[in-house]
């Protein structure tokens, strides 16, 4: 994986490609997880960040299309987790069944990310002759969501 970074000072955007391989969700939280305990953040919120990013990915690998890649932009108010996939189909929640092995990964985003969460086409950032899609999700840095907006319906 490699490291970008933008030059803008208000926002730092850094940006991974993935490779598609089983260790990848593994060194992806490992990478959130060290970027995000450097903005001394609470634990509870890095905690589900690295959540949130293992299902993002997941979600990308098991539905999605390569290449992928793992975009992090951090600004003094928030932070935002967004995974690009060349696949066209929007995600979306499956009907819940609790026998079921997978189709809980948007919920949970949903939930802990208070409804701040979403899908559209983007370029890539590791390579920006390539469209596809990102999935993200957004964190407040200070605090808690506070459940002060509804969780939206869909992606």
């Amino acid at each position: 994986m490699t490291r970008l970074r933008s030059t803008r000072r208000s926002r730092q955007q850094y940006a991974w490609p993935l490779s598609e391989d089983a260790r990848t969700v593994r060194q992806a939280r490992a990478l959130i997880r060290a970027e995000l305990s450097e903005l001394s953040l609470s634990s509870d919120l890095v905690d589900d960040a690295v959540l949130m990013v293992s299902e993002l990915i997941t979600n990308a690998f098991m539905y999605g299309d390569g290449p992928y890649e793992l975009v992090l932009h951090v600004d003094a108010k928030e932070i935002m987790c967004v995974v690009v996939d060349s696949s066209p189909l929007l995600p979306a929640p499956a009907p819940p069944d609790l026998a079921a092995e997978h189709g809980r990964g948007l919920r949970i985003i949903a939930r802990l990310s208070d409804g701040f969460y979403g899908c559209h086409p983007q370029r890539y950032a590791t390579r920006p002759d390539l469209v596809g899609k990102a999935t993200w999700f957004a964190l407040p840095r200070q605090g808690t969501p506070g459940n002060v907006v509804p969780i939206r319906a869909g992606v």
